[in-house]
């Protein structure tokens, strides 16, 4: 039971430090220092941890990566740059928590502490990635108080309650596991993003709509396409959120002469194979973000919305392809003007009388004469 919750303790080490790594020494350094936690034999290597020199350290560090990590794209380059410090970090904490038992013990924990800080490294980095797509700081502020808050709850079961916590750590690394292709997908598309937005040229040329697809993209949209169809353009561009086609795939979004109003999503798929997804009946829209230009096709009464986007290195490419699109479905349904209908005429409205109090509506023709006076304003005292 005692190497089971070593072991805990060491792996629980190993995952905090991929969230922060200062924190958890400086935690850890806290709890040594001020005789909060008491190391049972197994522990005594991390006394190092209590020293002040580290308490110090870390403290000042962490109070950096503090305000840091709520910054917008600046915690993802404070990310970037700790890709290798934490999982190092992570497995130096882990091996010490352990105690030296042997060289090849260490190696092995090491690679073992490493990995799993790399992976929850990995998952604060892409959640980082999407949340900084928002126009808003707040949600940085919060997602970053709430890595705060966990690396402190867990922190504290990790050493009252070592199993319980290495319990919660197997269920979350389960999940992270199944998420973490996608995670490494969109962490991969952000960068590129990013990479290109650096290299984007003060004066950016103009750019046209391509009418060829690359040799291997062509030989699967004449497989998949039947009949054959004429391309009338075909660009460059990775999906974004849509119900069928999977996010952050890179292909060509792809027009056609025959049929107007409806375009080709074309991605390459396992083994080689290629994928083809069909969008039709939509409205475009074009939107210009930071990093990219996003177009959005939407379909009315359906709620399908599927987006896709452009680097902005090419000045102008989504908004040609918006435009063009238009276009292309006004072609497709044009409007019929109707004839102006002629204008009715309306029946005069019915005469009405006014009657004073105390007034009665008599026939003109009584008593021989014609009784004006009665309408006459006039003659009223």
């Amino acid at each position: 039971m005692d190497v089971l919750q070593t072991l805990a303790v060491a792996l629980g080490l190993a995952a905090l430090s991929g969230y922060s790594l200062y924190l958890t020494v400086f935690l850890t350094g806290l709890a040594v220092h001020f005789d909060w936690i008491h190391l049972a034999p197994q522990y005594a290597s991390l006394s190092v941890l209590g020293n002040p020199a580290v308490i110090i350290v870390s403290g000042i560090l962490f109070v950096i990566e503090f305000f840091v990590d709520k910054i917008p794209w600046v915690d993802s380059l404070w990310d970037a740059i700790h890709t290798v410090i934490r999982p190092i970090g992570g497995a130096l904490l882990a091996i010490q928590a352990l105690g030296h038992p042997n060289p090849v013990f260490d190696v092995i924990v090491g690679l073992i502490a490493g990995s799993v800080t790399f992976t929850s490294h990995s998952v604060k980095t892409g959640t980082r990635l999407l949340v900084n797509q928002s126009p808003e700081p707040f949600s940085n502020v919060a997602v970053s108080l709430g890595e705060n808050l966990l690396v402190g709850g867990t922190f504290a079961l990790l050493w009252s309650h070592p199993l319980i916590a290495l319990g919660i750590l197997l269920v979350l690394f389960s999940i992270a596991f199944y998420f973490l292709p996608r995670i490494w997908r969109t962490i991969r598309i952000r960068l590129f993003f990013i990479r290109r937005k650096l290299k984007q040229p003060a004066r950016r040329a103009a750019v046209e709509l391509l009418t060829k697809l690359p040799r291997s993209y062509e030989n699967w949209f004449r497989k998949l396409v039947q009949p054959p169809q004429t391309i009338r353009w075909a660009v460059p561009c990775i999906s974004g959120k849509g119900l069928l086609i999977p996010k952050d795939q890179f292909g060509y979004l792809t027009a056609v002469e025959e049929e107007r109003g409806k375009l080709f999503f074309l991605v390459k798929g396992w083994f080689g194979a290629g994928k083809l997804f069909e969008i039709e009946e939509f409205e475009p829209t074009l939107r210009q973000r930071f990093l990219y230009d996003e177009v959005i096709l939407f379909t009315p009464g359906k709620n399908d919305r599927y987006s896709f986007r452009f680097d902005r290195s090419q000045a102008g490419l989504a908004a040609l392809v918006v435009e063009d699109v238009k276009r292309q479905i006004e072609a497709a349904h044009p409007l019929v003007l109707m004839p102006p209908s002629e204008p009715v005429e309306e029946p005069p409205a019915p005469a009405r009388v006014i009657l004073d109090a105390g007034d009665s509506l008599r026939d003109p023709g009584e008593d021989g004469q014609n009784d004006s006076r009665k309408f006459a304003p006039e003659d009223r005292a």
